[in-house]
């Protein structure tokens, strides 16, 4: 199930082929049902995990997305306290993902790594959650040898892969600004080689665009691997680390989604915007704006 240099190529066409066959007819029904993760609210790893869980769930159940991602580390401070039940079902909005930064430079830290994502994942899996997004380790840019580590990022993400996939859940890279995978070429060197039978294509398309690729050629060429995406704009400005709602930015997002709904698979979509100092918006404004968008292409959200 290696992905080897023809069958990366084969992979591609078919990605390319399945897009264009989607845009030669209209839009397709929309059938995926949209979450969304919870960073918005400040709910990162450190946080206070039932003040940032709480606010975020109070916002996307109201405006009735179907489902959310965070930071499992906030999953198991709440699961420890006995805290994360009464606030899931006081909203009634089912956990889908689990997001997991793992080493992928440092080979001596590979078995605590896996042992954390194993960790994690079983927090995820208790709660009915489905995926684990696993994002490569921050890295220093400006010195940064790609080269140099790929055999090493390919490795360790194909272990952290099936540690995951061995639970019976889900799993696929998520590239990201400021880490080990952030390029175009980065994503495609990793994705050629990697073990597709367990990791899966999981971008952020806002962090696509951000790190100069274009997001919705990217989405095309993964295509048959894509099962999971963060949903996410950029315009570049001083607000929210750049991005920005949806439908505000350079983001092809009707082409993203448009192709996410021709594989016929419904891959997990989840809303994600970063938060911001003096950001113009409410969080719960954000996601009124992007659910509005959301609707004018045909989404359905629960009432």
């Amino acid at each position: 199930m290696t992905m080897n240099r023809r069958s990366f190529s084969r992979l591609v066409a078919f990605g390319a082929s399945s897009a264009t066959l989607a845009s030669a007819f209209a839009a397709p029904q929309r059938k995926i049902k949209i979450g969304h993760t919870c960073i918005t609210w400040g709910a990162f790893p450190k946080a206070d995990a039932r003040a940032t869980i709480d606010a975020s769930l109070k916002d996307i159940s109201a405006e009735g997305f179907w489902s959310y991602e965070t930071f499992p580390e906030l999953l198991e401070q709440l699961d420890d306290a006995h805290e994360l039940t009464p606030i899931m079902e006081k909203y009634g909005v089912p956990l889908r993902s689990g997001y997991i930064t793992v080493n992928v430079i440092d080979p001596a830290q590979r078995k605590e790594g896996i042992d954390r994502v194993i960790r994690l994942s079983k927090v995820v899996q208790k709660y009915k959650g489905t995926f684990i997004v696993l994002a490569p380790n921050g890295v220093k840019r400006d010195t940064y040898n790609f080269q140099e580590h790929r055999s090493n990022i390919i490795s360790s993400l194909n272990d952290y892969a099936k540690a995951v996939t061995d639970l019976g859940l889900r799993t696929g890279l998520h590239q990201h600004t400021g880490t080990a995978i952030e390029t175009r070429d980065e994503v495609y060197a990793v994705m050629e080689a990697a073990d597709t039978k367990h990791l899966k294509f999981a971008p952020d398309v806002g962090q696509l665009q951000k790190g100069g690729a274009d997001a919705a050629k990217v989405v095309k060429d993964f295509l048959p691997i894509l099962e999971h995406m963060h949903l996410k704009d950029y315009k570049g400005w001083e607000h929210y680390a750049g991005y920005c709602p949806l439908g505000m930015g350079q983001v092809d997002i009707v082409s993203v989604l448009d192709m996410a709904e021709s594989t016929g698979r419904n891959p997990d979509v989840m809303v994600e915007l970063d938060p911001s100092p003096n950001a113009p918006m409410t969080p719960l404004e954000t996601v009124k704006t992007t659910k509005a968008y959301l609707e004018k292409l045909g989404y359905k959200f629960k009432s």
